[in-house]
């Protein structure tokens, strides 16, 4: 909605153009009426809309015509002023005056025009049979107001209609000439429609209703005032209420109805609550409200956050199976301009039977949120987070952790999601690693999921795709298909959670590529390594030996090298120091072996100690296993204990 309001008067001379103005001021009729009055500006908190609004008076004897149209141009709504008594000015509405105003915009956005009826004192009757032919000529003639200066008659409803002309114009809603929404106000309000309707059944029911009503106006509908809204449809729109309940064409009629008889403020708060603009469009401040994230901090779903999605998820879970299918998916999907998620999904998070079970719906909600939070806002924005939880925005969904540098300070972070590198040379295993990490073997699928095979997926989320842009009006999704954050030649990733301590944690494997290691470090946002070579091919070691010298030797990363392969014959080492000796004079923890050859589900426990690394840094460079953290601390307490023992004794000793 607009800040502030630009209204300019226009009219023949003598029509009371300037006394108009200087009425509302002065609250009665002035004695003397100067040829033009001064721009005046009436502050907020006196306007109905709480926004500032500019009055600009045109006196044709005093400005040029380019003065007159750059005060057009900056107008934000014209009052064409006549003389109720003199039918001439009446005439030079038509003739003159809106010509004037809208003749340059072509096939643009209109200027909203005002018809004012000035002295109606001076004539009995009125002068609207006059009028209504003009108006239905010019569609952007949003109304007409009689009034008188003299008398200080629908003075202050003269600008309230103009101010609310800009702020609620009702062009964007409305086609006067076939009396029908336009295209994208009913796109937009469809939306609407099912991201209330909580249980997917296609009608709003009285709870649906009253919570819609409760987000967008602040309160619930009376008992007695809902019954007259259903009966009103009732009787107007077959099929409008359905088993007591309102349809979709019943929620779209009644925003029509709105909007006929002047009360399309209440269509726009609607919009608004919703986050459209006055182009019907979802505004950058609604998609992308703003959240500060310090350098060294990262960002996840608090349990606000957690919770919406998760309702989300049941909502769209018809069959209460626990997992989303291919047609529950797209329905999720269809609030959307694009699928938010891609083909990848599969090899991202754990799937089940080519279903997005809660588990893996979940992680990949982690994931977007750590790696790109402006897209989380947008897709939470897109699934109205600030309308049905009555929030003020969806960055209230999100948490911005402290500083990675204050979690090495203190040896332990308070993180739930922690970004495991995994860095290697090409060949090595880093891919099969990661959909160990998700339960699969080498070409064994879990309960039968086809890791490898992505057509099936690429079906379904191009299929959800078009059936998402239904309701938006916008080209199928597949011709520009939304795969962030991971287009290509972008790493790739798997999420997880996993046990540290009788703490769940999300644990997020990315691959590095070769290539990115020569030209950034790739520790910036890492909270642990995962150092890959291939053990029957020593010489593989060598190259993850230059990446830890480049990268992590210096900084404070906790680092853990795995020899994959582990099935296989170990090679042969090259001259020099061999793994294990190499981690021994480097303080690293023994390198550890790694298999997910065989029909058998991969061990999940080095996946559980790189978290465990990344939880407690400091004790990284010990034989860091899931409960040697507590043998370490354990150790150090028990020689505290034994030196304030041996002192105690000594003081004893020498006082005796």
């Amino acid at each position: 909605m607009r800040r502030d309001v630009r209204i300019l008067l226009l009219g023949e001379a003598q029509v009371g153009k300037t006394s108009l103005i200087l009425s509302l001021v002065g609250e009665e009729f002035p004695e003397e009426v100067p040829a033009r009055a001064e721009e005046i500006t009436i502050p907020a908190d006196v306007t109905p809309e709480k926004v500032p609004t500019h009055i600009v008076d045109y006196s044709e004897s005093e400005q040029t015509d380019a003065e007159l149209q750059d005060e057009i141009h900056k107008a934000n709504v014209v009052c064409v002023v006549y003389d109720v008594s003199e039918e001439a000015t009446i005439e030079k509405i038509r003739t003159k005056w809106i010509p004037l105003v809208n003749g340059r915009t072509g096939s643009g956005p209109r200027v909203p025009i005002i018809l004012v009826g000035n002295k109606s004192d001076l004539r009995p009757g009125s002068s609207m049979e006059a009028v209504l032919p003009i108006m239905s000529q010019f569609p952007e003639i949003e109304t007409c107001v009689e009034c008188s200066a003299k008398h200080l008659r629908n003075i202050s409803e003269l600008f309230y209609y103009a101010q609310k002309a800009v702020l609620h114009p009702t062009a964007p809603l409305y086609d006067p000439e076939t009396k029908q929404l336009r295209p994208k106000c009913a796109q937009a309000l469809t939306r609407i429609f099912r991201l209330s309707d909580q249980d997917l059944d296609n009608c709003l029911s009285d709870e649906e209703l009253n919570a819609f009503q409760k987000s967008c106006f602040g309160h619930p509908l009376a008992p007695q005032a809902l019954e007259d809204v259903k009966r009103v449809v009732c009787k107007n729109v077959p099929g409008g209420v359905q088993d007591d309940r309102l349809t979709l064409d019943g929620f779209l009629f009644l925003n029509t109805l709105f909007i006929q008889r002047g009360r399309h403020e209440t269509t726009w708060a609607i919009l608004r609550r919703f986050g459209y603009s006055d182009m019907l469009e979802l505004t950058t401040d609604y998609l992308f409200p703003p959240l500060h994230v310090p350098a060294g901090c990262s960002t996840e779903l608090n349990h606000l956050g957690y919770q919406f999605v998760q309702q989300v998820f049941e909502k769209h879970d018809q069959d209460g199976d626990g997992a989303l299918s291919l047609e529950e998916l797209q329905n999720l999907f269809s609030v959307f301009p694009v699928a938010p998620w891609g083909p990848e999904l599969p090899h991202t998070v754990r799937t089940d039977s080519g279903r997005l079970p809660l588990h893996g719906y979940l992680c990949q909600w982690t994931l977007v949120t750590y790696l790109d939070v402006q897209h989380c806002l947008e897709y939470l924005g897109y699934l109205g987070y600030p309308s049905l939880c009555e929030q003020e925005s969806q960055a209230q969904a999100i948490t911005v952790t402290r500083e990675k540098r204050l979690d090495q300070e203190k040896g332990q972070t308070q993180r739930n999601v922690l970004m495991c590198k995994v860095v290697g040379a090409q060949g090595v295993g880093k891919s099969s690693f990661l959909q160990a990490f998700l339960g699969h073997s080498l070409g064994v699928s879990v309960r039968g999921d086809p890791p490898l095979q992505e057509g099936l997926w690429d079906r379904r989320v191009h299929s959800g795709n078009i059936r998402a842009n239904e309701y938006h009006g916008l080209p199928p999704a597949s011709q520009h298909q939304d795969t962030r954050p991971f287009s290509q030649g972008s790493p790739v990733y798997a999420i997880d959670t996993v046990q540290v301590n009788g703490q769940e944690k999300y644990l997020i494997l990315c691959e590095v590529g070769t290539d990115s290691l020569l030209a950034t470090s790739p520790d910036a946002a890492c909270d642990v390594a995962c150092l890959m070579f291939d053990g029957s091919d020593p010489t593989s070691f060598l190259y993850c030996a230059s990446v830890y010298k480049r990268h992590y030797m210096d900084g404070q990363t906790p680092c853990l090298f795995v020899s994959s392969k582990a099935d296989l014959p170990e090679g042969v080492s090259p001259p020099g120091l061999s793994p294990a000796e190499f981690c021994r004079r480097h303080r690293l923890p023994a390198p550890a072996l790694f298999s997910c050859e065989g029909p058998a589900l991969p061990n999940t426990d080095i996946f559980t100690r790189l978290a465990t690394m990344a939880v407690f840094p400091h004790l990284a460079h010990t034989e860091l296993h899931p409960t040697s953290w507590l043998r370490g601390m354990l150790v150090a307490v028990g020689a505290a204990v034994a030196a304030v023992l041996s002192f105690s004794l000594y003081r004893v000793l020498v006082k005796s």
